[in-house]
Formats: structure tokens, C-alpha cells, sequence
């Protein structure tokens, strides 16, 4: 049974330029190869040719992949989004108690989640606990080595 994917607007936007990508400019690059792999001769020991059609293979997985998670999303208006709590869509401030450091996350769906961009999948432990939560709250958030992370927070937006 397919999963529901959950995207913000900008989310839904760069999938559907993914895919474009993916559906034009890549499929044109790996045809080439093939093309060119082909030029080599017998087919049956070149590996080349091999190594294109693979990539090829891969490549249309992907799109059908990605297609796939397109057709069950689920797009979160952010003008309709809510800061009384913290739900996807939202900017959340949270303040480490135990370092002082101040970090703000976006709380985003599992296909759209990048940590170095500080976009937290609501569906991750630090996203999971945050949800639901209202401005001051401090959560606990169980963290592979040592004592939980308490996060306080201090702020709660609506992405930009």
C-alpha cells in the first residue's frame, strides 16, 4: 500500500522539477551512451552497453519512484498552517537546555526532510517529539549516546 506523502508547496515544486529533469535531460544523456555503447560492436561482451542499460534501469526506477510519491501527496498550504503548535509547515525555535544553543527547524514530510538545510522530517525522533507542541514546552528527545536532549521552544512560524 503506497505511503502518504506529506509536501510543502516549495516541496511539491522541486519533485516536479526532479522528475522534469530526470525525464528529459537524463533520459537523453543515458540514451546517448547507449547509443554510443552500442557503436562498440557485439553487444553481448561490451560492457559498456551493459553499464548504460543499468543505468538506464536505475534511472526509470527513480522516475517511477518519484512519480509515485507525486500522485500520493499530500500538499500542506502554509497560509492555512496554524502557530499555536508546531505541525509540518511550521518554523519551529528551539533552544537547547543543556548547550544554550538556539536552532530553528522546518518541519517538513519524510520526502522532503534535509537535515543540513535544517528541514526535519515530521516523521524523524527530533520532528516527532516537536509535533503537537506549543511555544515553551520542553521536550525530550532520546538521542543514541547519553541523556535525552531537551529542547525548549521559544518560537513557532509559518515558513516564508
Amino acid at each position: 500500500m503506497p505511503k502518504d506523502v506529506i509536501l510543502t508547496r516549495q516541496g511539491l515544486e522541486e519533485l516536479k522539477a526532479k522528475i522534469e529533469h530526470l525525464s528529459t535531460e537524463r533520459r537523453r544523456e543515458v540514451a546517448e551512451r547507449i547509443k554510443e555503447a552500442r557503436e562498440f560492436g557485439d553487444i553481448s561482451e561490451n560492457s559498456e552497453y551493459d553499464d548504460a542499460k543499468n543505468e538506464q534501469a536505475m534511472l526509470e526506477r527513480q522516475i517511477a519512484e518519484l512519480e509515485e510519491k507525486l500522485r500520493n501527496a499530500t500538499v500542506i498550504d502554509e497560509s492555512s498552517v496554524s502557530t499555536d503548535a508546531v505541525s509540518v509547515g511550521t518554523v519551529v525555535h528551539v533552544k537547547d537546555q543543556h548547550t544554550d544553543k538556539s536552532v530553528k527547524y522546518l518541519i517538513v514530510g519524510s520526502a522532503e526532510a534535509n537535515p543540513s538545510e535544517n528541514k526535519l522530517s515530521n516523521e524523524s525522533p527530533v520532528g516527532k517529539a516537536l509535533l503537537g507542541r506549543k511555544r515553551g514546552d520542553i521536550v525530550s528527545v532520546p538521542v543514541p549516546r547519553g541523556p535525552a536532549r531537551k529542547l525548549k521552544i521559544t518560537k513557532i512560524e509559518t515558513a516564508e
